[in-house]
Protein backbone atom coordinates (compact mmCIF):
# COMPACT_ATOMS: atom_id res chain seq x y z
CA UNK A 1 0.00 0.00 0.00
CA UNK A 2 2.97 2.60 0.69
CA UNK A 3 4.23 2.02 -2.14
CA UNK A 4 1.19 2.55 -4.52
CA UNK A 5 1.03 6.05 -2.79
CA UNK A 6 4.69 7.08 -3.20
CA UNK A 7 4.49 5.97 -6.76
CA UNK A 8 0.98 7.95 -7.33
CA UNK A 9 2.66 10.73 -5.30
CA UNK A 10 5.20 10.93 -7.71
CA UNK A 11 3.60 10.86 -10.76
CA UNK A 12 0.71 13.56 -9.24
CA UNK A 13 4.09 15.96 -9.20
CA UNK A 14 5.12 15.29 -12.76
CA UNK A 15 1.42 16.02 -14.00
CA UNK A 16 0.90 18.95 -11.70
CA UNK A 17 4.93 20.50 -12.75
CA UNK A 18 3.75 20.57 -16.31
CA UNK A 19 0.25 22.09 -15.64
CA UNK A 20 2.32 24.51 -14.08
CA UNK A 21 1.76 28.09 -16.15
CA UNK A 22 4.63 30.51 -15.37
CA UNK A 23 2.89 34.48 -15.35
CA UNK A 24 5.14 37.07 -17.42
CA UNK A 25 6.15 39.56 -15.39
CA UNK A 26 4.30 43.15 -14.84
CA UNK A 27 5.74 45.90 -16.21
CA UNK A 28 4.73 49.62 -16.10
CA UNK A 29 5.03 51.27 -19.34
CA UNK A 30 4.98 55.27 -20.82
CA UNK A 31 3.16 55.97 -24.36
CA UNK A 32 5.93 57.99 -26.21
CA UNK A 33 4.24 61.31 -27.11
CA UNK A 34 5.98 64.02 -29.04
CA UNK A 35 6.32 66.90 -27.53
CA UNK A 36 7.48 70.84 -27.99
CA UNK A 37 9.89 71.24 -24.61
CA UNK A 38 10.96 74.06 -22.78
CA UNK A 39 15.00 72.78 -22.13
CA UNK A 40 15.27 74.52 -18.46
CA UNK A 41 18.47 74.33 -16.88
CA UNK A 42 18.75 73.90 -13.24
CA UNK A 43 21.61 75.70 -11.47
CA UNK A 44 22.36 76.77 -7.40
CA UNK A 45 23.94 79.97 -6.11
CA UNK A 46 24.49 82.12 -3.49
CA UNK A 47 22.94 85.65 -3.13
CA UNK A 48 24.82 88.66 -3.10
CA UNK A 49 24.05 92.27 -3.34
CA UNK A 50 23.92 93.71 -6.33
CA UNK A 51 25.56 97.42 -5.38
CA UNK A 52 27.50 96.90 -2.20
CA UNK A 53 30.98 99.19 -1.29
CA UNK A 54 33.11 99.34 1.48
CA UNK A 55 32.94 102.46 3.65
CA UNK A 56 36.66 104.32 4.17
CA UNK A 57 36.87 107.87 5.15
CA UNK A 58 39.09 110.17 3.23
CA UNK A 59 40.46 112.09 6.34
CA UNK A 60 41.30 111.46 9.45
CA UNK A 61 40.39 111.86 13.05
CA UNK A 62 38.31 111.01 15.64
CA UNK A 63 34.83 109.39 15.24
CA UNK A 64 32.61 111.90 17.68
CA UNK A 65 28.89 110.91 16.51
CA UNK A 66 27.12 107.94 14.75
CA UNK A 67 24.22 106.89 13.04
CA UNK A 68 21.78 104.63 15.61
CA UNK A 69 21.73 101.78 12.94
CA UNK A 70 25.39 101.86 12.40
CA UNK A 71 25.95 98.33 13.11
CA UNK A 72 25.66 94.74 11.81
CA UNK A 73 22.25 94.68 10.53
CA UNK A 74 21.04 98.30 10.98
CA UNK A 75 19.12 100.28 7.92
CA UNK A 76 19.59 103.32 6.66
CA UNK A 77 18.80 105.77 3.76
CA UNK A 78 20.29 107.67 1.46
CA UNK A 79 21.81 111.00 2.46
CA UNK A 80 21.57 110.26 6.38
CA UNK A 81 24.43 110.87 8.52
CA UNK A 82 26.31 107.43 9.02
CA UNK A 83 29.59 108.76 10.88
CA UNK A 84 31.03 112.43 11.90
CA UNK A 85 34.55 113.21 12.46
CA UNK A 86 35.89 115.75 14.70
CA UNK A 87 36.06 118.64 12.56
CA UNK A 88 38.11 121.44 14.23
CA UNK A 89 41.09 120.80 12.73
CA UNK A 90 39.67 121.25 9.30
CA UNK A 91 37.72 124.21 9.73
CA UNK A 92 40.60 126.24 11.21
CA UNK A 93 42.36 124.88 7.84
CA UNK A 94 39.41 126.21 5.97
CA UNK A 95 39.78 129.70 8.23
CA UNK A 96 43.42 129.77 7.22
CA UNK A 97 42.40 129.28 3.42
CA UNK A 98 40.31 132.02 3.74
CA UNK A 99 42.75 134.61 4.75
CA UNK A 100 45.71 133.20 2.53
CA UNK A 101 42.91 134.18 -0.30
CA UNK A 102 41.99 137.71 1.04
CA UNK A 103 45.80 138.04 1.39
CA UNK A 104 46.32 136.96 -2.53
CA UNK A 105 43.59 139.33 -3.48
CA UNK A 106 44.85 142.18 -2.21
CA UNK A 107 47.99 141.86 -3.53
CA UNK A 108 46.51 141.06 -7.38
CA UNK A 109 44.60 144.45 -6.44
CA UNK A 110 47.59 146.72 -5.45
CA UNK A 111 49.27 144.69 -8.66
CA UNK A 112 46.71 145.64 -10.92
CA UNK A 113 47.29 149.62 -9.24
CA UNK A 114 50.83 149.72 -9.70
CA UNK A 115 50.76 148.36 -13.68
CA UNK A 116 48.15 151.25 -14.40
CA UNK A 117 50.42 153.69 -12.89
CA UNK A 118 53.42 152.28 -14.84
CA UNK A 119 51.31 152.48 -18.05
CA UNK A 120 50.78 155.88 -17.45
CA UNK A 121 54.23 157.17 -16.29
CA UNK A 122 55.62 155.54 -19.81
CA UNK A 123 53.32 157.38 -22.06
CA UNK A 124 54.09 160.66 -20.58
CA UNK A 125 58.43 160.35 -19.91
CA UNK A 126 58.59 156.98 -22.06
CA UNK A 127 59.12 156.90 -26.25
CA UNK A 128 58.68 153.88 -28.10
CA UNK A 129 57.07 150.88 -27.53
CA UNK A 130 57.40 149.61 -23.14
CA UNK A 131 58.21 145.98 -22.33
CA UNK A 132 55.61 144.14 -20.46
CA UNK A 133 58.23 143.82 -17.31
CA UNK A 134 57.68 147.55 -17.39
CA UNK A 135 54.46 147.53 -17.35
CA UNK A 136 54.35 145.10 -14.71
CA UNK A 137 52.29 142.60 -17.05
CA UNK A 138 54.19 139.43 -15.72
CA UNK A 139 53.44 140.90 -11.79
CA UNK A 140 49.95 140.53 -12.31
CA UNK A 141 49.87 137.66 -14.00
CA UNK A 142 51.56 136.06 -10.90
CA UNK A 143 49.36 137.52 -8.19
CA UNK A 144 46.12 136.31 -10.39
CA UNK A 145 47.81 132.98 -10.57
CA UNK A 146 48.70 133.12 -6.64
CA UNK A 147 45.14 133.91 -6.28
CA UNK A 148 43.79 131.11 -8.09
CA UNK A 149 46.08 128.66 -5.76
CA UNK A 150 44.61 130.45 -2.85
CA UNK A 151 41.33 129.83 -4.00
CA UNK A 152 42.02 126.23 -4.70
CA UNK A 153 43.71 125.46 -1.16
CA UNK A 154 40.26 127.26 0.26
CA UNK A 155 38.18 124.74 -1.56
CA UNK A 156 40.73 121.96 -0.72
CA UNK A 157 39.86 123.18 3.01
CA UNK A 158 36.47 123.09 2.51
CA UNK A 159 36.48 120.06 1.11
CA UNK A 160 38.48 118.03 3.53
CA UNK A 161 36.21 119.46 6.06
CA UNK A 162 32.97 117.95 4.30
CA UNK A 163 33.91 114.79 4.03
CA UNK A 164 34.44 114.62 7.88
CA UNK A 165 30.66 114.12 7.70
CA UNK A 166 30.20 110.32 6.12
CA UNK A 167 27.07 110.09 4.10
CA UNK A 168 24.93 107.09 2.87
CA UNK A 169 25.24 107.03 -0.60
CA UNK A 170 22.00 105.12 -0.82
CA UNK A 171 19.32 103.06 1.06
CA UNK A 172 20.72 100.12 2.11
CA UNK A 173 22.04 97.92 4.90
CA UNK A 174 25.28 97.91 7.51
CA UNK A 175 26.76 94.13 6.27
CA UNK A 176 29.64 94.80 9.01
CA UNK A 177 31.20 97.27 10.80
CA UNK A 178 34.46 97.91 12.81
CA UNK A 179 34.76 100.99 14.66
CA UNK A 180 33.02 102.90 17.31
CA UNK A 181 32.35 106.50 18.43
CA UNK A 182 35.68 107.98 19.97
CA UNK A 183 37.82 105.64 17.75
CA UNK A 184 40.55 107.37 16.22
CA UNK A 185 40.23 106.79 12.15
CA UNK A 186 42.95 107.21 9.71
CA UNK A 187 42.24 107.65 5.91
CA UNK A 188 42.32 104.93 3.43
CA UNK A 189 41.21 102.37 6.20
CA UNK A 190 37.37 100.35 5.06
CA UNK A 191 35.12 100.99 8.60
CA UNK A 192 31.97 99.26 7.47
CA UNK A 193 30.37 97.21 4.55
CA UNK A 194 27.33 98.54 3.50
CA UNK A 195 25.36 97.21 0.51
CA UNK A 196 22.38 98.73 -0.94
CA UNK A 197 18.46 97.97 -1.03
CA UNK A 198 17.63 97.14 -4.26
CA UNK A 199 18.37 93.85 -6.92
CA UNK A 200 20.57 90.83 -6.08
CA UNK A 201 23.11 89.16 -7.85
CA UNK A 202 23.41 85.20 -8.05
CA UNK A 203 26.05 83.53 -10.18
CA UNK A 204 24.63 80.32 -11.87
CA UNK A 205 27.30 77.79 -13.10
CA UNK A 206 25.74 75.67 -16.20
CA UNK A 207 27.98 72.88 -17.61
CA UNK A 208 29.35 73.58 -21.20
CA UNK A 209 26.72 71.15 -23.04
CA UNK A 210 24.42 72.86 -21.40
CA UNK A 211 25.13 76.04 -23.00
CA UNK A 212 23.49 74.91 -26.54
CA UNK A 213 19.99 75.20 -24.65
CA UNK A 214 20.24 78.83 -23.35
CA UNK A 215 19.16 81.70 -25.78
CA UNK A 216 22.30 84.33 -24.96
CA UNK A 217 21.71 87.00 -27.09
CA UNK A 218 25.19 89.29 -28.09
CA UNK A 219 26.23 91.85 -25.32
CA UNK A 220 25.10 95.18 -25.91
CA UNK A 221 21.18 93.75 -26.53
CA UNK A 222 18.54 95.01 -24.67
CA UNK A 223 18.11 92.84 -20.93
CA UNK A 224 14.24 92.08 -22.06
CA UNK A 225 15.95 89.50 -24.48
CA UNK A 226 17.89 87.36 -21.86
CA UNK A 227 16.77 84.57 -20.22
CA UNK A 228 14.18 84.20 -17.43
CA UNK A 229 15.26 82.93 -13.99
CA UNK A 230 13.12 81.51 -11.35
CA UNK A 231 14.95 81.47 -7.87
CA UNK A 232 13.44 79.48 -5.01
CA UNK A 233 14.13 79.23 -1.26
CA UNK A 234 12.57 76.94 1.25
CA UNK A 235 11.91 78.69 5.08
CA UNK A 236 10.57 76.38 6.39
CA UNK A 237 8.47 74.02 4.84
CA UNK A 238 7.57 76.49 2.49
CA UNK A 239 9.22 77.52 -0.32
CA UNK A 240 9.21 80.36 -1.79
CA UNK A 241 9.94 81.95 -5.53
CA UNK A 242 11.46 84.99 -6.80
CA UNK A 243 11.24 85.98 -10.64
CA UNK A 244 14.48 87.56 -11.94
CA UNK A 245 16.40 88.01 -15.97
CA UNK A 246 20.11 86.68 -16.79
CA UNK A 247 22.22 90.23 -17.75
CA UNK A 248 25.46 88.92 -18.37
CA UNK A 249 27.73 85.88 -18.56
CA UNK A 250 31.54 85.48 -17.41
CA UNK A 251 33.45 85.72 -20.48
CA UNK A 252 35.27 82.52 -20.40
CA UNK A 253 34.98 78.77 -18.56
CA UNK A 254 35.77 78.77 -15.06
CA UNK A 255 39.81 77.38 -14.77
CA UNK A 256 38.51 75.37 -11.73
CA UNK A 257 35.33 73.91 -12.37
CA UNK A 258 34.77 74.20 -16.63
CA UNK A 259 31.47 76.01 -15.94
CA UNK A 260 30.18 78.82 -17.41
CA UNK A 261 28.86 81.45 -14.64
CA UNK A 262 25.71 83.31 -15.79
CA UNK A 263 24.88 86.62 -13.59
CA UNK A 264 20.87 86.87 -12.48
CA UNK A 265 19.45 90.33 -11.89
CA UNK A 266 16.62 89.79 -8.81
CA UNK A 267 14.60 93.00 -8.67
CA UNK A 268 13.81 93.98 -4.93
CA UNK A 269 15.30 90.90 -3.73
CA UNK A 270 16.04 92.94 -0.07
CA UNK A 271 12.50 93.75 0.53
CA UNK A 272 9.93 91.55 2.53
CA UNK A 273 6.49 91.28 0.89
CA UNK A 274 3.09 89.79 1.93
CA UNK A 275 3.39 85.89 2.72
CA UNK A 276 7.24 86.27 1.90
CA UNK A 277 10.30 86.98 3.25
CA UNK A 278 13.46 89.00 2.17
CA UNK A 279 16.24 87.51 0.68
CA UNK A 280 19.75 87.78 2.38
CA UNK A 281 23.01 87.68 0.97
CA UNK A 282 25.03 84.61 1.76
CA UNK A 283 21.70 82.97 1.18
CA UNK A 284 21.68 79.52 -1.16
CA UNK A 285 19.54 79.37 -3.55
CA UNK A 286 18.13 77.03 -6.52
CA UNK A 287 17.30 78.35 -9.76
CA UNK A 288 15.19 76.98 -12.72
CA UNK A 289 17.07 79.08 -16.27
CA UNK A 290 14.35 79.43 -18.76
CA UNK A 291 16.50 77.33 -22.12
CA UNK A 292 15.00 77.60 -26.01
CA UNK A 293 12.20 75.40 -26.83
CA UNK A 294 13.03 72.50 -28.88
CA UNK A 295 10.02 70.17 -31.68
CA UNK A 296 9.62 66.61 -31.25
CA UNK A 297 11.03 65.26 -28.44
CA UNK A 298 9.88 62.72 -25.90
CA UNK A 299 10.25 63.00 -21.84
CA UNK A 300 10.12 60.06 -20.13
CA UNK A 301 11.40 58.66 -16.54
CA UNK A 302 14.88 58.51 -15.89
CA UNK A 303 13.82 54.63 -15.11
CA UNK A 304 13.09 53.76 -18.81
CA UNK A 305 16.89 53.84 -19.63
CA UNK A 306 19.13 51.02 -19.67
CA UNK A 307 23.17 51.42 -20.76
CA UNK A 308 23.17 55.67 -21.00
CA UNK A 309 21.58 54.83 -24.09
CA UNK A 310 19.05 52.37 -25.11
CA UNK A 311 15.44 51.59 -24.03
CA UNK A 312 13.20 48.75 -23.94
CA UNK A 313 9.49 48.79 -26.00
CA UNK A 314 6.83 46.89 -25.70
CA UNK A 315 5.95 45.56 -29.11
CA UNK A 316 2.08 44.05 -30.03
CA UNK A 317 2.41 40.99 -29.25
CA UNK A 318 3.83 42.11 -25.19
CA UNK A 319 7.78 41.10 -25.90
CA UNK A 320 10.56 43.96 -25.29
CA UNK A 321 12.27 45.28 -27.87
CA UNK A 322 15.61 46.70 -27.11
CA UNK A 323 15.70 49.88 -28.88
CA UNK A 324 18.83 52.12 -28.81
CA UNK A 325 17.99 56.09 -28.45
CA UNK A 326 19.40 59.46 -28.80
CA UNK A 327 19.74 60.91 -25.37
CA UNK A 328 19.54 64.50 -25.32
CA UNK A 329 18.96 65.62 -21.88
CA UNK A 330 19.55 63.04 -19.04
CA UNK A 331 18.25 64.79 -15.19
CA UNK A 332 17.53 63.95 -11.95
CA UNK A 333 14.50 62.20 -12.51
CA UNK A 334 13.58 62.61 -16.63
CA UNK A 335 15.17 61.61 -19.53
CA UNK A 336 14.56 63.62 -23.02
CA UNK A 337 14.82 61.67 -26.10
CA UNK A 338 15.99 62.87 -29.99
CA UNK A 339 15.33 59.86 -32.02
CA UNK A 340 15.03 56.33 -31.61
CA UNK A 341 11.40 55.74 -30.68
CA UNK A 342 8.47 56.61 -32.94
CA UNK A 343 5.76 58.43 -31.77
CA UNK A 344 3.03 56.32 -29.23
CA UNK A 345 5.98 53.47 -28.78
CA UNK A 346 5.21 51.91 -25.65
CA UNK A 347 8.48 52.03 -23.18
CA UNK A 348 8.96 50.09 -19.87
CA UNK A 349 9.67 52.29 -17.08
CA UNK A 350 9.53 49.52 -13.81
CA UNK A 351 8.85 46.52 -13.34
CA UNK A 352 11.58 43.92 -14.26
CA UNK A 353 15.20 44.61 -12.87
CA UNK A 354 17.35 42.37 -15.34
CA UNK A 355 15.30 42.36 -18.82
CA UNK A 356 16.13 40.41 -21.64
CA UNK A 357 15.24 41.30 -25.50
CA UNK A 358 12.15 39.51 -26.48
CA UNK A 359 11.18 38.96 -23.07
CA UNK A 360 7.24 38.42 -22.49
CA UNK A 361 5.96 40.76 -20.02
CA UNK A 362 1.84 41.98 -19.34
CA UNK A 363 1.31 45.75 -19.05
CA UNK A 364 -0.17 47.49 -16.26
CA UNK A 365 -1.39 50.85 -16.65
CA UNK A 366 1.55 53.20 -15.75
CA UNK A 367 -0.02 55.51 -12.82
CA UNK A 368 3.01 58.01 -13.61
CA UNK A 369 2.79 61.77 -14.75
CA UNK A 370 2.51 62.08 -17.91
CA UNK A 371 5.81 63.82 -20.16
CA UNK A 372 5.89 67.97 -18.97
CA UNK A 373 6.27 70.59 -21.15
CA UNK A 374 8.86 72.44 -18.69
CA UNK A 375 11.93 70.11 -18.71
CA UNK A 376 14.48 70.80 -15.92
CA UNK A 377 17.94 70.36 -17.03
CA UNK A 378 20.75 70.37 -14.33
CA UNK A 379 23.99 72.26 -14.40
CA UNK A 380 26.11 69.87 -11.93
Amino acid sequence: GSWWLITHKEEADKVKAKTVKHEPPTVAITTAKAETLRMDILSQGVITPRTEIALVPEVSGKIVKVHPAFAAGGYFKKGELLLAIDSHDYEFTVIRAKASVAEAHKELLREREEAEQALEEWQALGSGKASDYVLHKPHVLERQAKLAAAQADLAAAKLQLARCRLLAPFDGWVRDKRVSIGQYLSAGNAIAQLYADGSAEVRLPIAPDQIEYLALPSPGINNQSWPEVTLTVRFGNKEHHWQGRIVRTSSDLDDKNAMLYAIADIPNAFKAEAGRPALLPGMFVHAVIGGIERFGLLSMPKTALFGGNQVYTVDKDERLKLQKVEVVRNDHNRIIIATGISDGGRIMISGVDLPVDGMRVKIKPSTLPESTHLSKGSAE
